[in-house]
């Protein structure tokens, strides 16, 4: 089953960010219900760039989103503390957090959450050496995290492997270091998830939805099951649900048939 986090509720954005300051609730009600709507498995929540008031924000934004839908959250931020804040509140499902990575203090910040909480997590292919070059280097992070985390009683389908996705602006082999990584994973670690910021794939190229949804279905096809994305975006909701079809997840092509029929394909 494909894990889709829906990313508009991100005050990196200036629409949300602008939402915030004014304390706009119909333009994060319509952003949670529009992502929900479009079939996003959980609502991202993330004010990270706002230091300092993180903690009041998330609250505010997790109270609100929960008021207006029943899907889950995945509470988003480089703070430990405005993690714990978003987590307290979750109510609709199990929660996922973004992110824990094989750096001292936000492994040994994050980990306590985790188990809390009875979260699920992404897990980054990073460590204290910073971001990994080759699928070789993220493949040493991944055991390394892989075994900590199931030595903490974290269970391998609460896990969600993100192998860092890159420019191929800035980084030709960008993308088929990812590829390879996914291929690594799925052959080691057949049980756990993946999760991926897909469109940093594109950044400061032309023509970046073209790129982004070709991405999704050369991950797809090697395992990738889960994506931080637009889940408004219909061109990219459909081919996820074409390529699904294509890889033999969907049952007598019922979904793909059913977004037919809603209209998911029209131009």
């Amino acid at each position: 089953m494909l894990t889709i986090v829906g990313e508009l509720i991100n005050t990196s954005r200036k629409e949300v960010k602008e939402a915030v300051a004014n304390k706009d609730e119909a333009l994060i009600r319509r952003l949670a219900r529009e992502q929900a709507d479009a079939g996003a498995t959980y609502i991202d929540v993330n004010c990270g760039n706002l230091i300092g008031h993180e903690v009041e924000v998330m609250e505010w934004l997790v109270r609100l989103v929960q008021d207006e839908v029943d899907t889950p959250l995945c509470i988003d931020s480089p703070s430990a503390e405005a993690l714990e804040a978003g987590l307290a509140l979750c109510e609709n499902g199990c929660p996922m957090i973004n992110s824990i990575s094989d750096e001292e203090e936000r492994y040994d910040s994050v980990l306590p959450l985790i188990k809390k909480y009875n979260t699920k997590i992404v897990v980054l292919c990073m460590d204290s050496t910073g971001m990994p070059v080759t699928a070789e280097d993220r493949m040493k992070v991944v055991k390394k995290l892989h075994a900590k985390l199931a030595a903490e009683g974290i269970a391998d389908e609460d896990m969600f492997f993100d192998p860092l996705v890159k420019p191929i602006s800035s980084v030709t082999s960008a993308g088929i270091e990812v590829l390879d990584t996914i291929r690594a994973i799925k052959r080691d670690y057949p049980d756990v998830h993946f999760m991926c910021g897909l469109s940093n794939i594109s950044y400061g190229l032309p023509n970046r939805s073209i790129l982004n949804r070709l991405f999704v279905v050369q991950t797809m096809t090697l395992g990738m099951d889960g994506y931080v994305l637009n889940p408004t975006n219909r061109r990219m909701m459909a081919d996820i649900v074409t390529a699904t079809a294509l890889l033999g997840q969907d049952n007598y092509c019922g979904k793909y048939i059913k977004a037919h029929r809603k209209g998911l394909f029209d131009e």
